[in-house]
């Protein structure tokens, strides 16, 4: 390794040679993040009967950076998969590019990003680099933006166009990884500065997705759009966030959407030992009775971060979701902090009264209480252990929204140690 280094570094310094005014930057990361997981209901409840399994899932990554003047580049590769998952001799080998990108500035605060690289805008719940999951989430995309220099206004355009093979013939009929075919996206933040710390964040996004089938003369894409606005305020120790967003387009050609989520929370540090936040979120299921596809789809976003960390609403649900929690944090020594939440779901679209067959006495539903309690201790700048444990207390409903038998017990344990130095760097 150290010889490949030098060498690295050797072809970087021959580059530089015409530029020796500037300064050139060359770095190497490294991640290895190993989590333990103990799942007895977890994602989806369980039926009675159902064992619960254990696994340990680990993500090992090496990035390669450069910085000059105008131009910064990375790659970083990655193994991912669960202990034991590949034999002691391995010929097929699981390894994958989560970024490869290249970013050039020009003037005052134009850029331009072209690759593989992570989307994160805002809170991430929308679009979010979704690093809980242990391969992340990654988009093949070119960006073009601007910062201002007082970094007041910010705005980032995104677009994608996907396609599975490098084709003679046959059209552009896509059925490759990626779960959409093309998009465009337009971001833009406003944030001032000062003791209001207020910020506003505007989003419009345009999906493209593929229809009929590879054989089919008529193959094209259906539209879909979401738009909306995040808000942040910061008066001195408390934080308030506000979003919506709103869901047009085609579900399918026939099928017009009109969905929409909204958001508000509130959190405060009283002190540098204690903290709480309470907040409710709204995402719209199906109604009935309209031939419009109203139930919210949260896209690409981190929504472990949202809806409770067993993750049962990761995804837009028919029946929609109504989410309102309450947080405490306490950090009893500077690198030691726990927290614990309550989560109390209901569905946001009516459901019928499963005691009564038959029955038109519908509303929306109580469908369970989740509890999260979580542990993190920062043993290092670059080391941090995690653990956890959360469960569900589902109602009768819940088995009509996900399954499973809300009378079994549903729990979900982790422990989870990252390790992520930055191992190598130099300047010239």
């Amino acid at each position: 390794m150290k010889k490949l280094l030098t060498l690295i570094t050797a072809g970087l310094s021959l580059l530089s040679l015409s530029s020796t005014a500037q300064e050139n930057e060359f770095y190497v990361d490294a991640q290895l993040r190993g989590r333990a997981e103990y799942r007895n209901g977890v994602l989806s409840p369980r039926n009675e009967g159902d064992l619960p399994t254990f696994f340990v899932n680990e993500r090992a990554r090496l990035g390669l950076g450069y910085n000059w003047n105008w131009l910064s580049m990375k790659i970083s590769g990655q193994h991912v998969g669960v202990w034991g998952q590949d034999p002691q001799i391995n010929k097929g080998g699981n390894f994958n590019l989560n970024e490869a990108w290249a970013k050039m500035t020009f003037g005052k605060g134009f850029y331009t990003q072209l690759g593989r690289q992570t989307l994160v805008y805002d809170d991430e719940r929308i679009l979010g680099g979704l690093d809980w999951n242990v391969a992340g989430r990654s988009h093949d995309v070119a960006k073009f933006g601007f910062k201002s220099q007082n970094k007041v206004h910010q705005i980032d355009a995104v677009f994608a166009f996907n396609q599975s093979d490098e084709k003679k013939i046959g059209g552009t009929y896509y059925s490759g990884g990626q779960p959409y075919k093309a998009m465009e996206t337009v971001w833009y933040h406003l944030q001032t500065q000062g003791t209001a710390n207020f910020g506003m964040s505007l989003l419009f996004m345009n999906l493209g997705f593929e229809t009929g089938d590879a054989q089919s003369p008529k193959a094209g894409t259906i539209n879909r759009q979401t738009m909306g606005t995040y808000l942040t305020f910061r008066p001195g120790k408390v934080a308030v966030d506000g979003t919506f967003y709103y869901q047009s387009g085609k579900q399918t050609e026939d099928m017009k959407i009109s969905a929409f989520m909204a958001a508000v929370k509130v959190a405060a540090n009283f002190t540098s030992v204690f903290s709480a936040n309470i907040g409710y979120d709204y995402l719209s299921g199906q109604k009935d009775n309209t031939d419009r596809y109203t139930c919210f789809d949260p896209l690409y976003g981190t929504h472990h971060k949202f809806y409770g960390s067993m993750d049962y609403f990761t995804a837009a649900s028919p029946y929609g979701l109504q989410d309102g929690y309450l947080g405490i944090g306490v950090s009893p020594v500077k690198p030691l902090n726990l927290q614990l939440t309550g989560h109390f779901f209901g569905s946001a679209a009516k459901l019928p009264d499963v005691e009564k067959v038959g029955s038109t006495d519908t509303k929306a539903r109580f469908l369970g209480t989740e509890i999260d309690f979580q542990i993190t201790w920062k043993i290092h700048k670059f080391v941090t252990l995690m653990g956890g444990y959360s469960t569900m207390l589902g109602s009768k409903y819940m088995d009509v929204v996900k399954g499973g038998d809300h009378n079994q017990w549903q729990d979900w344990g982790w422990i989870q140690l990252n390790i992520n130095p930055r191992i190598f760097t130099t300047k010239w």
